[in-house]
């Protein structure tokens, strides 16, 4: 695992690693309120839908840890301002709902104010270690469709950054490594917030795997040489049918992988998985500020009064999608059968 982690809980206090400094800087921003980690994750300073889901859940707890109610009917006031806050942050990544309402239904559980301080803090830990845990599990399954030797393609950072610990998708690849299979990585840079560049390499080159840094518009290049034989994508939310939204771009490259013959998978908990989403037309897509195109860092790279499309995530069908690792087995098409089933619907 990393050493360096996207947020640490100590104190009462939560540690987010501001990963907007990546890679020249490490960072941490201390939050002891909703309101402080609400802020962190809409600017983007932890990222990727398992970690956000669970800084979600110590962002609920702190609510009411940090509080000076005494009783139960404003602790609950306070509970659901806090709630609908940071419900508002992102609206793709499913983790942070599952992770606020599993929460939140714990603490409305406690008959005291002392017991729900407690139960929150509780389950804000179980939703780390669990996160952890699956991540693990994620790449065990994963690891044996690795051969070795295998170069693998991956889009944004679905790595220890975007987890609470190895990651989905990069966890796919450190456990194939574990396994003593040799890996090489090509990485996209991943536009227009360079998760891919700034990020998904920092981790592997600060683990010694070998990284191939491309520009997104190269992916088509590599494939038609030969150069890719598996492609391992993490997930913000997966339907019912296995339509699956992951950051923008993810789509173009699981058409051009279908188009070169090369497996398409997805690493995800069965926390992404939304049971109540039939099809991809129903995943809700974020749209962000026309700065993050129009700048990179503080250098304008865009003439004054273009306009600009900014969306955060695209939806991958399916039937592009040979299959989706979880930590409960390696999910395969039919996905309208094989997903419920899993889910134990």
């Amino acid at each position: 695992m990393m050493a360096v982690k996207a947020f640490i809980f100590k104190d009462n206090a939560l540690h987010i690693l501001d990963q907007n400094l990546l890679p020249g800087r490490v960072e941490y921003v201390e939050c002891r309120s909703a309101e402080e980690v609400a802020d962190c994750i809409k600017s983007m300073k932890v990222r990727g839908a398992p970690a956000i889901g669970v800084v979600a859940a110590y962002g609920l707890a702190l609510s009411i840890i940090n509080t000076c109610i005494r009783d139960v009917e404003g602790l609950r006031l306070e509970l659901e301002k806090a709630y609908e806050l940071l419900r508002s942050t992102r609206p793709t990544a499913y983790n942070l709902f599952w992770a606020l309402d599993r929460v939140r239904k714990r603490i409305l559980e406690a008959s005291s104010v002392e017991e729900a301080r407690r139960i929150a803090l509780d389950e804000a830990k179980s939703i780390e270690e669990e996160d952890i845990e699956a991540n693990r599990r994620i790449g065990l399954y994963g690891e044996k469709l690795i051969r070795d030797g295998d170069r693998i393609l991956t889009h944004c950072n679905a790595g220890a950054l975007a987890t609470a610990g190895w990651g989905t998708a990069l966890g796919v690849i450190r456990s194939a490594i574990a396994a003593g299979k040799r890996v090489r990585v090509y990485a996209t840079e991943t536009r227009p917030k360079l998760q891919g560049a700034r990020l998904t390499v920092f981790e592997l080159v600060s683990e010694g795997v070998p990284v191939t840094l491309i520009t997104d518009g190269m992916v088509g290049f590599v494939m038609a040489k030969g150069f890719i034989d598996k492609v391992v994508v993490g997930a913000d939310r997966i339907a019912l049918n296995g339509d699956t939204a992951n950051k923008i771009g993810t789509y173009t490259i699981a058409v051009l992988a279908r188009r070169h013959g090369i497996p398409f998978y997805v690493a995800a908990p069965t926390s992404t998985i939304d049971p109540n989403i039939r099809c991809g037309e129903e995943i809700p897509i974020e749209y962000r500020s026309p700065r993050e195109v129009l700048e990179i860092g503080c250098l304008r790279i865009a003439p004054e009064g273009v306009e600009v499309l900014n969306p955060a995530f695209d939806v991958t069908p399916g039937e592009l999608i040979t299959g989706i690792i979880t930590e409960r087995g390696i999910v395969t098409p039919p996905y309208e059968e094989n997903i419920p089933s899993i889910l134990g619907l």
